[in-house]
């Protein structure tokens, strides 16, 4: 890599951090940054990229149950649900090949941008608040989806659980302080997955979490003092276009 690709990749993972301190969502931007840029094939990009949230997801933790913004009822299920998924989507990773990793990768950056452009529930509208049996069984679930997809795709938990459990009608802060538990568990697990086939970059990964850690820390600051809608397109708009790129790279 030259200094210029250096430059570039912090720039792509200090907003990368932005977006997942912001709107929850945003990591998996950076695969598509790795491989072009970084020169690491697919699955290392997947595996260098979720090694770093774990890193993220701890600082976005801090930050948001500081200002009391997480809610434990809705945030623990699913944890519970993540925490084994999330290794055996890493596992499944290694079992992809490297072109339809790619695409499944660009499909859901694709989906991810579409869902976000989408217009938001009211801000007055009644949310679900995790204390029923129902609730916690449907937050389970999106944990065992949004684990498995995380540790197959690389891309953080939250690019399935934000859209998931806001289409369940949870309220969207509270949906983006559980994600930011969720990337730990999901992270780590995965990355447990991941570490026996040998395929991280330490020294990709350590470079881009010095970036993704400052972008964070601006994100969540955003998140309680900007319109969240405002957020939600700036993060989808990213997303759909970068998917498309990445989609046409991979057909």
């Amino acid at each position: 890599m030259i200094f210029g690709e250096w430059l570039a990749l912090a720039a792509i993972a200090l907003a990368v951090g932005f977006f997942i301190g912001a709107v929850g969502v945003g990591g998996i931007l950076l695969i598509p940054a790795l491989v072009w840029l970084g020169g690491v094939h697919v699955h290392q990009a997947t595996a260098t990229a979720l090694f770093s949230f774990m890193f993220t997801g701890f600082a976005g933790t801090c930050l948001f149950q500081r200002r009391g913004s997480i809610d434990w009822h809705i945030t623990l299920p699913v944890l519970g649900g993540a925490l084994i998924f999330s290794y055996l989507g890493a596992r499944a990773n290694a079992m992809v090949n490297a072109q339809a990793l790619t695409l499944i990768v660009a499909l859901l950056v694709v989906f991810a941008g579409a869902y976000i452009l989408l217009p938001a529930p009211r801000e007055n509208a009644a949310h679900r608040d995790g204390r029923t049996r129902a609730q916690q069984l449907l937050l389970v679930i999106v944990g065992a989806l949004a684990g498995f997809g995380s540790g197959l795709s690389g891309a953080g938990g939250p690019l399935f659980s934000v859209p998931m459990m806001l289409v369940l009608g949870f309220a969207p802060l509270a949906v983006i302080g559980a994600s930011q538990v969720l990337q730990i568990v999901a992270a780590l697990a995965g990355t447990v997955g991941n570490l026996q086939f040998g395929s991280i970059d330490f020294m990709l990964a350590g470079w881009i979490t010095l970036f993704e850690l400052a972008g964070v820390v601006a994100g969540a600051r955003a998140a309680h003092a900007l319109s969240l809608g405002v957020l939600r397109r700036s993060a989808g708009g990213l997303c759909l276009l970068t998917g498309l790129l990445l989609l046409a790279r991979s057909l």
